[in-house]
């Protein structure tokens, strides 16, 4: 996406329509719609897991 796209000025003059922008920017902050397709997973810290991943990819 440019970053002038970001960036517009956006001019509205009536009242009722800026309370309505208003209304519209707060709802899809607090109401995002994505949600993501998998569950997100953590990273392994854990030495002895790491080592046991390992070696299923690199058998000795």
């Amino acid at each position: 996406m440019a970053t002038s796209t970001i960036f517009a000025k956006i001019r509205i003059d009536d009242p009722k329509k800026v309370d309505a922008f208003i209304d519209a920017l707060e709802e899809a902050e607090n109401k995002p719609k994505r949600k993501p397709s998998q569950p997100v997973q953590s990273p392994v810290t854990d030495l002895d897991e790491i080592r046991k991943i390992m070696s299923k990819r690199f058998p000795q």
